[in-house]
C-alpha cells in the first residue's frame, strides 16, 4: 500500500494515460475499421484490393514494429514534431482497426443479401445501403467481438509505455527500477487495468442489452 500512496500522483497520471491512448486509439480503429470493412465489401476492385492489403498486412505484423515505424518514419516522412502520445495512438488505432474491420465484415456477411438487393431497387447507392440498412442490422453481431478487440486494445496500450508514453506499464517500469519490489507494483497495476478492462465489458454488456442481443 505504501508504494501506492507514496507514488499516488504517478499512478494517477499513468491510469489517466492509459484511459486516454485506449480511448482515442479506440475512435481511430473503429472509423477505420468501419471503413476499410465498406472497402472489403465494395462492388469496387481497387477498393476491395486496399481493404485486403490494409488487413493482410496489419494484422501480421507486430505491433512493436508499427510502434517503431510510428515513432522513427512516421515523423520524418509525415507529421514533424508529433508528440509520442500521437504517434502511439496512431499505430494502435491503425493495428486495431484491421480486427475491427474484420469483425465489422463478419457481421455485414450475416445480414440477408435480399436486404441489400431490395435497399438498391429502391434506388439507393452502395453506400447508402451500407450506411442505412447492412450496418445497423450487423451492428448486433459485432457488438460481442468488439468488446474482446477493445479490451485487448487496452492491454496491447502497455507497448506505449517503452515509447516516452505516459501510462501503466511505464509507471511499474519506473518504479520498479527505483528498488521497488516488483510484484506489489504489478498488483496495483493489475486492479487498474481489470477496473478499464470490466468496464469495457459492462459498457458492451450494457448496449447488448439495448439492443436485444441474445448470446
Amino acid at each position: 500500500m505504501n508504494v501506492l500512496l507514496d507514488y499516488l500522483p504517478q499512478f494517477r497520471d499513468g491510469f489517466l494515460g492509459t484511459l486516454a491512448i485506449t480511448g482515442a486509439s479506440a475512435v481511430i480503429a473503429l472509423v477505420l475499421g468501419v471503413v476499410i470493412a465498406g472497402f472489403r465489401v465494395s462492388p469496387i476492385p481497387p477498393l476491395r484490393a486496399f481493404g485486403a492489403a490494409w488487413v493482410a498486412l496489419l494484422r501480421n505484423t507486430p505491433l512493436t514494429l508499427l510502434f517503431l515505424v510510428a515513432t522513427f518514419v512516421v515523423p520524418e516522412l509525415l507529421f514533424q514534431g508529433a508528440s509520442p502520445f500521437v504517434l502511439a495512438m496512431l499505430a494502435l488505432g491503425c493495428y486495431t482497426s484491421s480486427f475491427v474491420c474484420e469483425a465489422v465484415r463478419s457481421g455485414i456477411s450475416t445480414v440477408p443479401v435480399g436486404q441489400a438487393e431490395a435497399a438498391r431497387s429502391l434506388g439507393l447507392t452502395f453506400g447508402q445501403t451500407l450506411r442505412m440498412v447492412v450496418l445497423p442490422q450487423a451492428t448486433r453481431t459485432v457488438l460481442q467481438p468488439l468488446s474482446s478487440i477493445f479490451i485487448a486494445l487496452t492491454k496491447n496500450s502497455a507497448i506505449a509505455g517503452a515509447f516516452s508514453v505516459t501510462e501503466l506499464f511505464g509507471v511499474a517500469k519506473l518504479l520498479s527500477d527505483q528498488g521497488y519490489a516488483i510484484a506489489l507494483i504489478f498488483l496495483w497495476v493489475a486492479l487498474a487495468y481489470l477496473v478499464i478492462t470490466f468496464s469495457i465489458s459492462g459498457v458492451f454488456r450494457l448496449l447488448e442489452r439495448r439492443m436485444g442481443v441474445v448470446r
